[in-house]
């Protein structure tokens, strides 16, 4: 096994003081081309496990990528972060986790900041009304979540297709009122694409709509769930657009007595733990938060081309 350099090693075989190794590491370009490259080569001829400044120095690259999420305490997005980390991380990169806080102009700040730090790239969290006007410079190391930009990555998942299977799967287990709990339509993914399919479910059924729209919060699903329930006494399921839906519609039920089927969309383990006959449906968090940060490693390590990735969603039966 080969020793791993130090910096006074590295000084000592290229004949100046450890200072000047140490300007190469932090890329000063002060230090006189000839010197710099003497260095370069007894780092590469060495073939040791190189220091992140060390590889840094080498690739002229920082291995820093920045994950830019919408709100820190959202659980899908926590789960997308699990799996971005499970990649990155072990191939040696450092991850800057930042907040927008569904800002585009802290979004923009972000990004230039990482611009600045000489970031190799960065994931982003996308919500409705999110520009990326005057970013083309990031087409080629960015990657967005949940919803597609012309010339950029794109990882997405079924939002669509999510209540579709929910409510077929209880088309038949006999449901024939479903109500639904959504969301503000603002919100183009889990708000307005989950409504309309379960418009379309409605149309195509050949039965009434019923819903309600608000908030994605756990108080936001109780009320939905109270004035639903007051309006028409006779549905026989709520299909909410998230668990952190569903989780405000299970406790009106629990509080209020009230039995009939619930759903929700997310595969959230709190919902699990506190109401396991609950069913969901998973729309790969996980599995989106590990394809993004693949996909971002393809494009700046080996220069593939950006792509538009889908993810399929998977129901969670009651346990």
């Amino acid at each position: 096994m080969k020793k791993r350099l130090t910096i006074s090693d590295i000084a000592r075989l290229a004949g100046v003081g450890t200072t000047t190794v140490s300007r190469v590491l932090n890329q000063d370009p002060k230090v006189k081309p000839d010197t710099r490259h003497k260095i370069e080569q007894i780092i590469a001829e060495a073939g040791y496990a190189p220091s992140p400044s060390a590889r840094a120095m080498r690739t002229q690259r920082q291995q820093v990528v920045g994950v830019i999420v919408s709100r820190l305490d959202s659980a899908s997005e926590h789960q997308a972060v699990r799996g971005m980390l499970q990649v990155l991380e072990q191939t040696g990169y450092e991850v800057l986790l930042m907040e927008s806080g569904f800002s585009s102009e802290k979004v923009a700040e972000h990004l230039n900041w990482l611009r600045l730090r000489q970031a190799d790239g960065a994931i982003l969290f996308a919500f409705s009304g999110l520009a990326l006007d005057g970013q083309a410079d990031w087409q080629d190391k960015l990657v967005v979540m949940a919803r597609r930009y012309p010339g950029f990555s794109s990882v997405c998942y079924d939002d669509r297709g999510a209540i579709g299977l929910m409510l077929e799967h209880l088309w038949r287990k006999g449901v024939r009122r479903p109500a639904y709990v959504g969301v503000e339509l603002q919100d183009s993914t889990t708000g307005q694409q989950r409504l309309e399919a379960y418009l379309d479910f409605c149309r195509v059924r050949g039965i009434a709509p019923h819903y309600r729209l608000g908030g994605l919060s756990h108080q936001a699903g109780l009320e939905a769930a109270r004035l639903l329930l007051m309006e028409q006494a006779d549905t026989d399921a709520l299909v909410c657009a998230s668990d952190t839906l569903a989780l405000g519609a299970a406790k009106y039920l629990q509080q209020s007595g009230k039995a009939l089927i619930l759903t929700g969309i997310g595969n959230n383990e709190l919902l699990r733990f506190l109401f396991p006959a609950v069913p969901s449906v998973d729309l790969g968090y996980l599995q989106g938060g590990l394809a993004a940060a693949r996909q971002l490693l393809a494009q700046i390590e080996q220069r593939q081309a950006t792509a538009e990735l889908a993810l399929p969603c998977r129901l969670v039966a009651a346990g």
